[in-house]
């Protein structure tokens, strides 16, 4: 019985830690585009985003993740 109090108390605080970040997620920019990305990067930096990571995804699309505080911008290119 304490397993699985235990258990439970643990999947809450799981829940509760992730609940604290927010995501968003922009999938209608062309970042293949250099003009794009300079003004991406410019509009972000003005607003206080930092640039956490420029990577790849498995269906070879630009990601760029934008970091403020605990809130992320993920905009992945269409």
């Amino acid at each position: 019985m304490k397993k699985l109090q235990l258990l439970t108390i643990a999947s809450m605080l799981l829940l509760s830690a992730q609940m604290n970040a927010d995501v968003i997620k922009i999938n209608n920019l062309n970042l293949n585009n250099p003009d794009v990305r300079k003004c991406l990067k410019e509009a972000s930096a003005q607003e206080g985003w930092d640039l956490k990571s420029i990577y790849t995804n498995s269906d070879d699309k630009l990601v760029f993740v934008f970091s403020k505080g605990k809130d992320d911008k993920v905009y992945i290119s269409k």
